[in-house]
């Protein structure tokens, strides 16, 4: 097949320079144009000098963009700059895969309960395109992705989540009135952009719970739930920051149904992610860490059930800038474009 014509809106930040890692390894891929608002002129090179040789192509300004350019676009921004964006590439003919929640949620409704949680304006710019999105978690939505035009990405906390608890959920294993996500991110989750409060000095040796209700991936997470069980879904949610580069650690908790053991757990598991290339699931007793899945598009899990409490922990590992962000959107692209998901993303992390 001819190379699929990439452009990177965003290739400034965290999330943009990881997709363009990604795609130096992509047999089937070609980067055509790279947009920010920043940088205007520069090499991407010179701003991530690991890069040189590799990708030095010049960063456009994204108002001198030209959509007919790619097959693909995606947007490696805040809010509400896909929903302006994305109309001009989706007239050009081209598919759009946007990071952020704007297209996360196929209804005017859900987007403005979210959009409200962010501090942003409900309205959404292009409700027209909403039904022609689909949620980006690739394991559970690969039908619909394939079919869609625009893919809003998932959030990171929200995969780590969903893949931890969709099999119990789904296989009606668990309880559902009292799901716990206790998720433990790294500091580049904050994104590129200087912060007080992720500046060295106050977060070395610190942490730090924020936003105990309402943050804006449990809509993600609850919605995800609530259609692997039939019926609403509600978890208690405490996100955390740790002073750790990137990872996320989120120990997820659930009470086990009369009469479930261990064995069905791992049985249910065992099935629903057979044929997942980037779920991996560790053996009876064995826990990971954050050093077995950085820098991969892995999500590894453990199991572990206490028979005298009928409690259930799964510990969920995924590397917050792939398979929380710009893996995840280039498993999109290989859906999209009906090759194998895992093209250009099958490797093992570094050690140590």
């Amino acid at each position: 097949m001819p190379q699929i014509r990439v452009a990177l809106v965003g290739a400034g930040g965290y999330g943009g320079v990881g997709l363009v890692e990604l795609l130096l390894k992509h047999p089937d891929a070609e980067l055509v144009a790279l947009y920010d608002v920043e940088s205007i002129g520069l090499p991407l090179s010179q701003l991530y000098p690991h890069l040189q040789g590799f990708c030095d192509m010049p960063i456009t300004h994204v108002d001198d963009r030209d959509p007919s350019l790619a097959d693909v676009a995606f947007m490696a921004t805040p809010d509400r700059v896909g929903m302006e964006l994305a109309p001009d590439f989706v007239a050009a003919g081209a598919r759009v895969i946007d990071y952020s929640g704007d297209f996360r949620f196929s209804s005017e409704e859900m987007y403005a309960e979210y959009a409200v949680r962010i501090g942003k304006p409900p309205q959404h710019e292009c409700p027209n395109l909403l039904p022609i999105s689909e949620y980006g978690l690739t394991e559970l939505h690969r039908e619909g992705i394939r079919k869609a035009t625009i893919v809003g990405n998932p959030g990171c906390f929200a995969v780590s989540c969903i893949l931890g608890l969709a099999p119990a959920v789904e296989g009606g294993l668990v309880e559902l009135e009292a799901l716990v996500c206790d998720a433990k991110t790294g500091v580049s989750g904050a994104g590129k952009k200087p912060n007080p409060a992720f500046h060295f000095p106050a977060r070395y040796d610190n942490m730090n719970a924020y936003k105990l209700t309402g943050h804006q991936h449990v809509m993600e997470i609850e919605r995800e739930l609530g259609q692997l069980a039939g019926e609403d879904v509600q978890v208690t949610f405490t996100p955390q920051v740790v002073p750790l580069c990137r990872g996320i650690m989120s120990t997820l908790y659930a009470r086990l149904k009369e009469g479930v053991h261990s064995q069905d757990l791992r049985d249910q598991y065992e099935t629903f992610f057979a044929d997942e290339p980037f779920v991996r699931l560790l053996p009876e007793g064995k826990t990971g860490s954050n050093n077995d899945i950085r820098g991969t598009n892995l999500c590894e899990l453990s199991l572990h059930t206490d028979e005298r409490t009928r409690m259930l922990t799964i510990v969920s590992h995924i590397d917050n800038l792939v398979k929380g962000q710009a893996g995840s959107a280039l498993q999109n692209l290989n859906a999209l474009f009906r090759l194998p998901e895992s093209t250009g993303l099958l490797f093992p992390g570094r050690y140590p």
